[in-house]
This record gives structure tokens, C-alpha cells and sequence, in this order.
């Protein structure tokens, strides 16, 4: 698929440089077809998207219900044409639900929100042996796909509200599985996340606190200000986006730091556990340690590790390595206190034959 997609968008590179060669006015036709290359793009990425949601029955199927799900989180706060039709609607968005198939649907049962990571990213198959972990703990899982995830087309791709509204979207989420799943326990739901997964599930609790009991956040961005300043120019620009926040971090502060949990640290009120790692190739650990003091100078009580130079960097605890199995472990006995699964892991035995097939 990437190999097409490049051969595709190759192909309008040079007919895009043919015709500049051709005539002064080329200027125009050049922008032009680079518009039709990036509309391109948006399409490969639907088709991306539902070819790995084929792939979730073949590697989950045998352990849980799969549904996808179609729901609504809260109308974009700007709204390019206000007077057409709809304009003001809720934002429409998708979410993978998640149920294991041996529950005794007369009983409740223990929620997790996984919201994924990535600028403008999507929840895939990448997670499967984390889904296939919770669900052999007898966790219900939902994954929403937020405003701004790719995947869906150009239009809610640039719905991207990084540290905004996509938190109301994941906390809807929430509200989705309680009113519709009789069997979920709306005393034991915990937050799950990683890098801009780990942001938004910090962001939801500080705003809905009496909502979940625990939260769990894996290298997360934590600081937008700090990290405008050590990422590129490319980064930068997905945040200061007319679509997006418009402004850089210089021009609104106060705006970046609004969306920053090591700016909002004093309103953790729910059980929380961070890890990071010095090695980390995306999250850069400052970020994750100004989190921590912020936390501290709060006098919040929280549970944290700094893990030292651990192979994988940026995934060091979701890939397939021992280490990173038993750092799940540890992971699972934290949110496990305060959700009470049916069969909680303890071990990397128990992960090894819950998510890779071993007996």
C-alpha cells in the first residue's frame, strides 16, 4: 500500500514538473495538483483504515465481540460557514468496542477508555496484543477514534483538537458505554493511554475526575510549550494550522499551556501511575519529569517510574520484548487495584498466553 501510494503521488510530482517547464503560468496548475496529491493521500489512509479493521476480527476474534461503533462528542468550537445547514451539529466520530465473550452479561464489569497516540494517528492492530491482554482479564474495552484521527477523509482529519475537544470526545465515549452496556460498572472505569493517548486520558480525568477510578499514563505529552521547542518546524506546523490552534506557541502561550497536563496538574484527583523512559525518541523525558514536579509542587499523591535507557524508546513497554511484558505486568496490577478484574495478570506467563498463544 505505501509503495502505491508513493508510486501515485510520484507520478503528479513529475507531471507537476512538466507542466512548471512548460509555461509561466504553471505556478497555479503546480498548487493545484499538490491539492489533488493530498486529497489523494486522505484516501489511501480510508483504505489503510479498513483493511486493518478486517485484520482486528482475524486477531481478536477468537477472545471478543468486535463492534465499531458510530457516536457523537461535542460541535467544533469553530465553525467555518455557522449559517449552513448542520453547522452546529455534534461531531460525528467512530469507536472500537471491545467485549470479551465468556462474561455473564447478568454481572458488571470493569471499563477501560483506550484512547489512541499520534498527532494524526489512528487505533490499529498495533495494539493487539494490549487489547487481547485486557480482554483476558475480563476488561471491556472501548478505543475512540477522536476528532483529527486519519482514516475518515480530509474533513475530520482537520477536526484535529489536539488537548481540546477531542478529550469531550473520549470522555463521550465514556457516557456511551454506560448508558448502552447494562453490564458495565460505572464505579470501575479506568483511563489507559500512551504519548498523545497518555495527554488525553490526564486531561480527561483532571476534567471529569468523579467519572473513572485510575488512570494509567505511558510516555505522555506533557508539555506543548517545551515540546514546540525541541521538535521541527513540520511538528509545529500540524499545532499552528488555520484548521487547527492557528497560533504558534510564542504567538498564545496561555493556549498551548491550556492543553498541557503539567499545566493542569493541580486538578488530579484520581489514583495514577507514569512511566517514562530516559530513551524515549518522541516524548522527550523533560517533558514527563516537568508532569512530575508539577504533580509533586501540588502535593497530589501518584505513582510514577522513570525507566533508564529501555530498548524501544517512544514504545518501550507496548512492544513484544520481556521487558516491555513485564512492565505491562506491573501496569496491570496498578489499574487492576482500583478495577478489580475477574482474572487479574501477575505474571508474563499469563501475558504470554493471553495475548501470544502460548500455553
Amino acid at each position: 500500500m505505501k509503495s502505491l501510494k508513493f508510486t501515485v503521488c510520484l507520478f503528479f510530482a513529475l507531471l507537476a514538473g512538466q507542466l512548471y517547464a512548460q509555461d509561466a503560468s504553471t505556478e497555479q496548475k503546480l498548487e493545484h495538483l499538490m491539492k489533488k496529491v493530498q486529497d489523494l493521500e486522505h484516501e489511501f489512509d480510508i483504505l489503510k483504515k479498513l483493511s486493518d479493521d478486517i485484520l482486528w476480527f482475524d486477531r481478536v476474534g477468537d477472545m471478543a465481540h468486535i463492534d465499531k461503533v458510530y457516536i457523537t462528542g461535542p460541535p467544533p468550537q469553530v465553525v467555518k460557514n455557522p449559517d449552513a445547514t448542520g453547522a452546529r451539529n455534534p461531531l460525528k466520530f467512530y469507536c472500537y468496542v471491545f467485549i470479551p465473550r465468556q462474561l455473564d452479561y447478568s454481572k458488571k464489569y470493569p471499563l477501560i477508555i483506550l484512547p489512541h497516540g499520534g498527532v494524526h494517528a489512528d487505533f490499529t492492530t498495533y495494539h493487539t496484543h494490549i487489547i487481547r491482554e485486557m480482554i483476558y482479564q475480563g476488561y471491556i474495552v472501548i478505543a475512540p477514534e477522536y476528532r483529527g484521527s486519519t482514516g475518515y477523509g480530509k474533513s475530520f482529519y482537520e477536526k484535529i483538537d489536539y488537548g481540546g475537544l477531542e478529550i469531550e470526545d473520549v470522555h463521550a465515549a465514556r457516557n456511551y458505554m454506560v448508558e448502552n452496556y447494562p453490564f458495565v460498572d460505572k464505579n470501575r472505569i479506568g483511563l489507559v493511554g500512551w504519548s498523545h493517548g497518555g495527554l488525553i486520558a490526564l486531561m480527561d480525568v483532571f476534567e471529569h475526575p468523579s467519572d473513572y477510578a485510575v488512570i494509567f499514563a505511558g510516555v505522555p505529552v506533557s508539555d506543548l510549550i517545551a515540546r514546540m521547542g525541541y521538535q521541527g518546524p513540520s511538528y509545529q506546523e500540524l499545532f499552528s494550522a488555520d484548521y487547527h490552534i492557528g497560533q504558534t506557541a510564542a504567538e498564545n502561550t496561555a493556549e498551548y499551556r491550556r492543553r498541557s497536563p503539567a499545566w493542569n496538574a493541580e486538578k488530579l484527583q484520581t489514583p495514577l501511575l507514569i512511566h517514562t523512559n530516559t530513551s524515549d525518541d518522541d516524548v522527550n523525558v523533560l517533558e514527563v519529569e516537568h508532569l512530575i514536579k508539577s504533580l509533586k509542587a501540588a502535593n497530589k499523591k501518584f505513582e510514577y517510574e522513570i525507566f533508564q535507557e529501555v530498548e524501544g524508546g517512544h514504545s518501550f513497554d507496548r512492544i513484544d520484548t520481556k521487558t516491555a511484558k513485564e512492565i505491562r505486568v506491573k501496569i496491570y496490577r496498578f489499574i487492576g487495584t482500583y478495577l478489580k478484574p475477574p482474572r487479574q495478570i501477575q505474571t508474563v506467563d499469563q501475558i504470554n498466553k493471553a495475548a501470544y498463544f502460548f500455553e
